[in-house]
């Protein structure tokens, strides 16, 4: 058995999917089943599962919403996985409003800001592009649904993780490139996509804010209290 490293966990979660967490709790209490709306193989839902698994079923489809069964039809409510596409989201819900009548839902929707804000970007300059970029990871669900979303438009979509993934085939004919990242997908790679973009001609640029984003999450009081008592040098460099 080794030794204690005494490493300090700091609590870095984002305060909507917490948000999440708190709703499942306070509704499994109060002996309501509970439907999850989102992806089984996602982080983010299986997380939330876990705070009430007893009472949880978690569906990704209004197809799925069908086959439910509950011990108590009206005690049911509903919660959303943070970063979902909000038109998939909204036949779902329908879905469990028209099975489950007396359904309760969260004070405010579960879906996060800046995947909402996204979506909604894409919808509206997607259909004036010849092909959407989405700088994101594979494993990111907002940026698949920023994807996803394109291409329910009927406008080419890809995502890359960097400027590298770029493939010359895609940019063939192609006289418009509109441009979107994940939720956290760094700055960086947006600025080397646009540098990379602006090398092969695109050279024309507009930046276009759909919905200004002024939310801001302070950091966890353990990051604050760090750095604040670090070394005047240290904060220098």
């Amino acid at each position: 058995m080794g030794f204690p490293r005494k490493f300090e966990i700091i609590d870095a979660t984002c305060p909507l999917v917490t948000k999440v967490h708190v709703e499942a709790v306070k509704f499994a209490k109060e002996g309501y089943s509970l439907i999850l709306i989102g992806h089984r193989d996602h982080d983010e839902v299986i997380g939330t599962l876990g705070e009430a698994p007893l009472v949880t079923q978690v569906v990704g489809s209004p197809e799925e919403v069908e086959s439910l069964t509950l011990p108590d039809p009206s005690r049911v409510a509903y919660l959303t996985q943070t970063t979902l596409s909000l038109d998939e989201t909204k036949d779902i819900i329908a879905a469990l409003q028209k099975k489950f009548p007396q359904i309760k839902g969260p004070a405010a929707q579960d879906i996060c800001y800046a995947t909402e804000n996204r979506q909604v970007a894409v919808k509206q300059v997607a259909s004036e592009a010849d092909l959407v970029l989405v700088v994101g990871s594979d494993n990111s669900s907002n940026s698949n649904r920023l994807v996803e979303v394109a291409r329910n438009l009927g406008t080419n979509a890809h995502l890359i993780d960097s400027y590298k993934d770029i493939q010359p085939e895609w940019l063939a004919g192609v006289r418009k490139i509109a441009l979107t990242a994940g939720a956290s997908a760094p700055e960086c790679l947006v600025e080397e996509v646009v540098k990379f973009l602006t090398s092969k001609g695109f050279d024309n640029l507009k930046e276009l804010e759909v919905m200004p984003e002024h939310v801001r999450f302070g950091l966890p009081p353990e990051i604050v209290e760090a750095i604040a008592s670090a070394p005047a040098s240290a904060s220098a460099e």
